[in-house]
């Protein structure tokens, strides 16, 4: 599956591209079992009840209905929905916009893209959905729980020039964090690991072996129990901030994965990680121009009522 572009099979509806499925080369039956038994996230009947409103579209723009065949390597497309979605009572900002790139300004909370119980309350969706930008799409991701800076890329034609930055490291980028403060750890100092998945699969952990990961890390201020860390990720693997603070006993603050899994109940936005992507740089690949990128945000886990970590 894969989001389709072309408005002449589907228009975006409320900020969302179609999603497409294609079907093997190899098939008997009906269209609508094979659906329902490939992407069971929607029941047969609510497939039934699609294509008697038009949603289901094969690629030439003819749409599927309920009695149509299985069509061997045919590509349907079709509008992802959500039952219910909790809604994220926080708002991004845009802070830069041309015809190339968007720099959006993400609060805490709020997903890059749709996943899993996510679709209109997440970046993309929301901006697509406000500005109208078909072809918008993330250059990069941050996670849900950390606020800051994400660069979009606004129209196909350009796009892998501003992926390259990312894939040839050709972007600084630079993180705040709240952490526990232990003066008997030296600052400046590089952490380099090797980063793999763990059993638990949305987590990552170190493992021996050649190092994949390093951060470079430094004290900006100190208020114990806790201090405010600059962390510049040279790699980008996920969770790699969040990991290697927690290896060096500084868990991030509000955390709830690292060093153990204490996640929040839904709705509950009152312990945010304390992780900002505060800058990013990087020469446009497009006009030539140095770009420079500050958040807007802060982080406000130096308070000085703050619990001991």
């Amino acid at each position: 599956m894969h989001n389709s572009h072309d408005p002449r099979v589907l228009p975006m509806r409320d900020g969302v591209n179609p999603s497409c499925v294609v079907l093997p080369s190899a098939g008997q039956g009906l269209l609508v079992d094979f659906l329902a038994e490939r992407l069971p996230a929607v029941p047969h009947g609510d497939w039934l009840r699609r294509m008697a409103r038009g949603e289901v579209v094969d690629e030439f723009g003819v749409p599927a209905a309920p009695d149509r065949p299985f069509a061997p390597g045919v590509r349907f497309y079709y509008y992802r929905e959500l039952d219910s979605e909790a809604e994220i009572p926080f708002e991004e900002a845009v802070l830069y916009q041309d015809a190339h790139i968007l720099v959006a300004d993400k609060p805490h909370f709020l997903p890059v893209v749709p996943t899993g119980r996510y679709l209109q309350h997440t970046l993309l969706v929301r901006l697509k959905r406000r500005l109208g930008l078909q072809e918008l799409s993330p250059v990069h991701r941050i996670d849900r729980d950390t606020a800051g800076l994400v660069l979009f890329s606004v129209q196909r034609a350009t796009r892998g020039r501003y992926q390259a930055l990312f894939r040839d490291r050709d972007v600084r980028k630079v993180y705040e964090a709240i952490a526990p403060w232990r003066p008997g750890l030296a600052f400046p100092r590089e952490h380099v690991s090797r980063l793999e998945e763990s059993p638990q699969f949305f987590r990552m952990h170190e493992v021996p072996g050649e190092p994949n990961t390093c951060t470079r890390m430094e004290v900006l201020e100190v208020a114990a129990p806790w201090a405010r860390y600059r962390l510049e990720p040279v790699t980008g693997k996920r969770h790699q901030l969040r990991v290697h603070m927690a290896a060096l006993g500084l868990p991030l603050r509000g955390d709830a994965f690292y060093p153990e899994v204490n996640d929040p109940p839904e709705g509950d936005y009152s312990h945010p990680l304390q992780l900002l992507a505060r800058r990013l740089e990087f020469t446009d690949p497009v006009t030539g121009e140095h770009r420079c990128f500050e958040s807007q945000r802060a982080l406000r886990g130096l308070d000085a009522d703050a619990a001991a970590p």
